[in-house]
Formats: C-alpha cells, structure tokens, sequence
C-alpha cells in the first residue's frame, strides 16, 4: 500500500465537548473516499458502538480493533485487565504503523487512557517519534497531556457549550451517542 505523498501529520482532538471521535471518524470516512486505509484502534472501548457497525461497509478500506472491556474503567483504579488491553493495544498500533498498510491510524481515547495512567505518556510520545513519513495519526479523547497537545500539527479543542444529558439527563442514545 502507498503512503501519502507528504510526511503525514499528527492530529489532537481533545476537550469536553461531544464530537471527538465523531471528527476521527470523520476523516476517516474521508480517507477511505479517496482509497486510503485507515487502522482505527479504540482504547477503552469494549462494547458495540454504532459506528463499529457502520465501517464494516468499508471492509478493507477502514479497520477497527477495539482494545477494552465491556465495563467502564475507573480513573482512579484501573484494573489489570484494562493495562494488559491497552499495552497490547499500543502494542498492536506499534506494528501497524510500521507496517506501510495503512496511511491513517486513530488513536481513539488515547488521551483520557494517559489521563488514567493506563499508558505511558512516554510511550505514546515514543510512538510519535517512531511514525513513518506517509503515516497520518490521530489522538482523541478528553484531557490529552500538554506533551501531545505541543507535538501536534493539529489540534483541535471540542468545547461543550450544552449538552441534553446535563439540562435534561437524557443518556446516551443509541444512533446518536453511540
């Protein structure tokens, strides 16, 4: 599989507003589109998201491994479990990267992985320092380290201004938030 024509950059998006995975998913769609494969790795994501379903149209073209139980983790005890998962997943990132298969991978929930100390924010960094030219990375998910935030090319902030869960406790809907 070709890279891209240029060095490929890195992408951040992080904030507390609704819409970072979505973005990813976005360009992703896009990539495919255009013949690219994109690698979409979900940390912390064990249950069957819509857009898990939705992708499988692009067999080939886009892939996602999920790296997560089907329970939520707990930011100030992770359990083993959550560790192993994660360290294999950036594991399992590691090689696709290198690979030259694929020329966009998603970190998705990434940062919020570091935020909980289930990761090294080192070993994400050295991840960065290790992208091929051709490669394009993306980083989601709230709380992204100051250190991604600086090495990125892009970055960009979703900033909740409302949201119904808070003024009318409407939880996640399936299709829409899910």
């Amino acid at each position: 599989m070709k890279a891209l024509p240029d060095k490929g950059y890195v992408h951040v998006y992080t904030g507390d507003g609704k819409g970072k995975t979505t973005a990813a998913l976005g360009l992703a769609l896009r990539a495919a589109g255009h013949g690219l494969r994109v690698f979409i790795g979900q940390f912390m994501k064990g249950i069957a998201y819509g857009e898990v379903a939705a992708v499988e149209c692009f067999a080939g073209r886009i892939v996602v491994e999920r790296f997560g139980e089907n329970t939520m983790v707990h930011p100030e005890a992770p359990r083993s479990e959550d560790l192993a998962r994660a360290r294999a997943g950036l594991a399992r990132i590691r090689d696709v990267v290198q690979s030259g298969d694929y020329q966009v991978v998603i970190l998705d929930e990434i940062n919020v992985t570091v935020a909980f100390g289930i990761l090294a924010e080192a070993d994400v960094l050295d991840l960065l320092d290790r992208k091929p030219d051709g490669v394009e990375l993306v980083l989601t998910g709230i709380r992204a380290p100051q250190a991604f935030i600086d090495r990125a090319d892009l970055v960009t902030e979703m900033r909740e201004v409302r949201h119904y869960y808070r003024t009318h406790g409407i939880l996640s809907r399936k299709g829409i938030d899910r």
